[in-house]
Formats: C-alpha cells, structure tokens, sequence
C-alpha cells in the first residue's frame, strides 16, 4: 500500500492521478482501466475539494493492489457526505430535463466494481475498487 496526504484542492488533483498513475504503471495496467479510474479520481478528489471543508483541509489518497483488484481509499476530515446515497440521475432525460449534479458520481459507480462510503473517526472514508 502506499498513500498520499495534500491539501484539499482541485489544483492538486493532478498530483493525486499522477501518483495513482505512477502506481497502474508499474502494474501494466490497460489505458482503459487506466482513463476510467483518472477520471474516477477527478471527481471524488474535486467533489472533497469543492464540498468537505469551509476553510481548507488535508485529504489522503491510499493505492492498493491485490489479486488484479486496484483500491483507491480517499479519506478527508470534511462534513460527512455519503455519495452512495445520492439517486442516480433519469439519465433519459435531456440535458435540460435533469436536476444539476450527480452525474460523476454516476460514472464512477458505472466504471469501477465498486463504491462504498463509511464516516469513521470523524473521516468521511470512500473506497472504489477496480479490476484491472
């Protein structure tokens, strides 16, 4: 396992995919696992940025490997947001139909195996696995 704590900002979400990046190529992963589990980061690591804190806070991203299963852990002392809880979005309704938001964390539930939230310890927890 290995991890990385930075501050809370969508300015450091390209360092965050770099260092996963970094990790899927050692593994010779496949540029499609590869681009679903960037943009995967991109939007949990903004929505941390965007909604955990008022004034700024650290988050940690884990990466781990095992048995062809990559899993990336996000983990911020921000407000606690379940994103598992949020509908998915009508997606046959036109652009102009649906509600704003939602819709990324509706990828990420549609390109990884898997999403689960917990709050622990006063940390909002999101892991999401991915066979690669």
């Amino acid at each position: 396992m290995s991890e990385l704590t930075l501050t809370a900002t969508t300015e450091n979400i390209a360092a965050v995919t770099a260092f996963v990046d970094e990790e899927l190529e050692k593994l010779d992963c496949s540029m499609k696992a590869q681009m679903q589990i960037d943009v995967a980061i991109d939007e949990l690591f903004s929505n941390i940025a965007f909604y955990a804190y008022e004034n700024g806070g650290d988050a940690t991203v884990r990466f781990d490997y095992a048995d062809g299963v990559v899993t990336l852990t996000f983990i911020d002392s921000g407000k606690p947001y379940d994103p598992t809880k949020k509908d998915d979005p009508d997606t046959t309704l036109s652009a102009e139909e649906r509600q704003i938001g939602g819709l990324g964390i509706f990828l990420v539930k549609k390109t990884m195996d898997s999403l689960d939230y917990r709050y622990e310890d006063g940390k909002n927890v999101l892991t999401i696995k991915k066979t690669i």
